[in-house]
């Protein structure tokens, strides 16, 4: 494929580019990168091998807080410029992964040869592969002055915004991809689909005008998306455009910059983000052949406007039509829980802490994991309260059966500096000292029994994780949604 046809045809050939693009990744992914917590040391070295491609152009074009590096990628000698940013919050690496693979995509050589020839010719890309690299030290979304970057387009209080703004202002590149990540809980429209992945072309002023600029990334989003839905059908969305004056993609997009923000969301199976990775690898190469050609003017604004808006409407774990009895009061609940990640200390891995974030009707609501406890009680987990020595002694078989008797927690005298997690030992673990409450309430954590009508535990949930408890062991459930 050389040049897309600018006819009724593109559609056809744009989807067919996004399916080679989408098969063929496996071979430019960056095998360095293999989970999100990768830090600004794990890119040096993958971006010190870029300095020996001819291809490429790499300088230091500014340093963080800290005085890390923060790193600038030229590739292409066409035309129209296009500025390429990612990990402006540094727990926002997802695009950061799919970059990479777009520089080894480039590099290489195969059949997509003239994919790769069409955009080099007609395009000047310039790629920030890690803004905040001092957020991405600690996996936190500020830099290291406390202050969120994509707050701070006016004021330019972080070397990082300053940084950014010169970089628009000296290329004036044409197009600029905002990359971001966003809460994997939030719904492509009022559906149960998850938003893997997000649109915007951002407003400019409050009154969401719509000029030249904005509208041209309002076309090449349109044929995104439509490249995108032979993937992930009904999994795209859009982000609100409400004006956010002194955010960065609404000033980029009024500076004369035609802005498209990709926020990468949640998808069933895919934790790491993986398969997104994926997906943001795809419609961005996609993206960039529109714009080399123009093509995007094949694609109407109402391509745009079908997107379905986010809604925040999904939970990790949804129980419906269970009962609850409380002080004399029998209830029928639907019960919202979601799993959070807690940082390890060195900020690499992470700990899962349950929270019960939705009590009553949540018949509008929809989880990522879902069970019908119709004819279930919720019973709250007790806590064993006999100290156990160590965690050596408190084998899975021993957990199993502490978790058959109704016990959720055990306290153990001597523990490790890192706790198991309840995926990995079917019991949550805590000090001989410590308070523990495992009452259903908002905000607190989900660790309780189902039991049937012979009070019979039919499942348990530790730490906001299903256990089917039916079997001759304890089995997680992932998935799950009947």
């Amino acid at each position: 494929m050389n040049t897309i046809p600018s006819d009724n045809s593109l559609p056809a050939a744009i989807q067919e580019l996004g399916q080679k693009l989408y098969n063929s990744h496996h071979q430019y992914k960056e095998p360095a990168l293999k989970h999100r917590r990768f830090r600004h040391r794990d890119i040096v070295p993958l971006i010190e091998q870029l300095q020996e491609k001819s291809l490429f152009e790499v300088q230091v074009a500014g340093h963080s807080v800290q005085g890390r590096s923060i790193y600038l990628i030229k590739a292409g000698t066409g035309k129209t410029r296009v500025l390429l940013w990612s990990q402006m919050h540094g727990d926002e690496p997802t695009a950061t992964m799919a970059l990479f693979d777009l520089l080894h995509f480039f590099s290489q050589s195969d059949e997509l040869n003239p994919v790769r020839k069409h955009l080099l010719e007609h395009l000047t890309l310039y790629i920030v592969p890690m803004l905040n690299p001092d957020g991405a030290e600690l996996y936190n979304r500020r830099n290291a002055l406390g202050i969120d970057m994509n707050r701070d387009a006016l004021r330019l209080q972080s070397p990082e915004s300053v940084l950014l703004k010169k970089l628009r202002d000296e290329l004036e590149p044409a197009f600029g991809f905002n990359l971001h990540d966003q809460s994997r809980y939030y719904t492509a429209g009022y559906t149960s689909r998850p938003a893997t992945i997000s649109f915007l072309a951002p407003a400019y002023d409050h009154a969401r005008s719509i000029n030249t600029v904005r509208e041209r990334a309002m076309r090449t989003i349109a044929g995104m998306d439509h490249v995108l839905q032979q993937f992930i059908p009904g999994q795209v969305a859009k982000f609100n455009d409400e004006h956010e004056p002194r955010a960065f993609g609404d000033n980029i997009q009024k500076w004369g910059t035609s802005v498209i923000l990709v926020e990468s969301g949640g998808q069933h199976g895919d934790p790491e983000k993986q398969h997104i990775r994926q997906l943001n690898f795809t419609a961005i190469l996609s993206g960039l052949y529109l714009i080399a050609g123009e093509n995007y003017n094949a694609f109407v604004l109402e391509g745009y406007d079908r997107i379905p808006e986010n809604q925040r409407h999904l939970y990790d774990l949804v129980l419906r039509h269970v009962r609850y009895s409380e002080n004399g009061r029998d209830t029928l609940l639907d019960i919202g829980i979601n799993r959070l990640e807690v940082d390890a200390p060195n900020h690499l891995g992470f700990y899962h802490s349950s929270a019960v974030e939705e009590i009553g009707d949540m018949s509008v609501f929809h989880g990522y994991e879902e069970l019908d406890a119709t004819g279930l009680t919720l019973v709250p987990g007790q806590v064993y309260e006999q100290p156990i020595e160590s965690l050596d002694e408190l084998t899975a078989e021993l957990a199993a059966e502490l978790l058959r008797q109704g016990y959720t927690t055990a306290r153990v005298r001597h523990l490790p500096g890192v706790l198991p997690d309840p995926t990995s030992l079917p019991l949550n673990v805590t000090g001989i000292a410590s308070t523990v409450n495992h009452q259903l309430a908002l905000d607190e954590p989900a660790n309780f029994l189902l039991k049937d009508s012979e009070g019979t535990a039919k499942y348990a949930i530790l730490n906001g994780f299903l256990y089917d408890l039916q079997g001759d062991r304890p089995e997680i459930i992932h998935g799950l949604r009947y």
